[in-house]
């Protein structure tokens, strides 16, 4: 039987993000749909992984609803399952999951689905795009506009 700790990504666990959003402070707001779309802006440039063949779920969909979920709060790949799971359909569709055609509704993605993806993906990569995504979050300190704002003589 496999622990949690085997299961978990490890792309996902022991990233710091949690720590810099304590740093931030202000990063710990709700996202926002234009946040998600920003977002989305950054994570497009992370390649996927998976063949072609009998996808169902795009992989910047799949990456913005898990890194949404970390900066939300998850630390855990069961964590961020849970709260694809446990999203609501309009968040669903922010995220650029698609409606079923028959139904009207956004199926999630099954764990492994997620976990697959979240283990195949280029870890470098990822990481590039969620700091450059915090750091365009990030409003710049007030030591840094005095700094900017300050002529040398």
């Amino acid at each position: 039987m496999r622990t949690e700790r085997d299961r978990a990504c490890p792309n996902i666990i022991a990233h710091p993000i949690p720590s810099v959003l304590e740093q931030l402070g202000s990063l710990t707001d709700p996202l926002t749909s234009s946040d998600v779309a920003d977002l989305r802006r950054f994570l497009i440039l992370v390649a996927d992984p998976r063949d072609a063949r009998g996808l169902r779920y795009p992989a910047l969909a799949l990456l913005c609803a898990a890194v949404s979920a970390v900066l939300t709060g998850a630390r855990s790949l069961i964590a961020i399952i849970e709260w694809i799971t446990d999203a609501p359909q309009h968040v669903l569709g922010v995220l650029g999951f698609a409606a079923d055609p028959l139904t009207g509704l956004r199926p999630v993605p099954h764990a492994a689905t997620v976990r697959r993806l979240l283990q195949r993906v280029d870890g470098d990569a990822l990481d590039a795009a969620i700091s450059a995504y915090l750091q365009a979050r990030t409003p710049p300190r007030s030591s840094q506009r005095r700094r900017e704002g300050r002529c040398d003589r």
